[in-house]
């Protein structure tokens, strides 16, 4: 069976690459799926790759997942910050799910810096810039024990 990602993108994430890139540089959403789908075309797996603006939305995502996805990869932009409905949701999704931001949240300013979601998530991926959506991506695949064979170890594996 093939795994099956499902990578969720929040509010204002479709103006990547116009807004501040002085906190999120100039690569585009399009651009970030792209390397999305060649990363899961080389690791055989189905990509879902979405965006809305509207938390309800999100919501609804997150709860048809627990159906068609494997695992989850969400970047929930401001709703990271604010959202108890998709915080709700996301806990009701028994399968890995990997929180990501382009930007180093802890460094920014106070509004930005804690992500409530982050406790209903099995890891969180920051400060990466674009990248860490792949990474986010390996880590997934990581936690459901589905890299492929010939996939390079991140950790050398301990010999007795």
């Amino acid at each position: 069976m093939t795994v099956r990602l499902l990578i969720i993108n929040g509010p204002n994430l479709n103006l990547l690459g116009v807004r501040e890139p002085h906190i999120y540089g100039h690569t585009t959403l399009a651009e970030i799926q792209g390397y999305c789908e060649a990363f899961a075309a080389q690791m055989k797996v189905e990509l879902s790759f979405r965006q809305s603006n509207h938390e309800g939305e999100i919501v609804d995502m997150i709860q048809q997942a627990r159906k068609e996805a494997d695992a989850i990869v969400i970047n929930p932009a401001a709703y990271s910050f604010t959202s108890v409905a998709i915080y709700d949701a996301l806990k009701i999704f028994e399968k890995p799910i990997v929180e990501v931001h382009i930007s180093n949240i802890h460094a920014r300013d106070e509004m930005h810096r804690h992500s409530k979601l982050s406790a209903a998530v099995t890891g969180v991926i920051c400060g990466l810039g674009p990248f860490g959506y792949i990474v986010a991506m390996q880590s997934a695949l990581s936690l459901l024990n589905k890299l492929p064979a010939n996939f390079p170890a991140a950790l050398p594996s301990k010999k007795k």
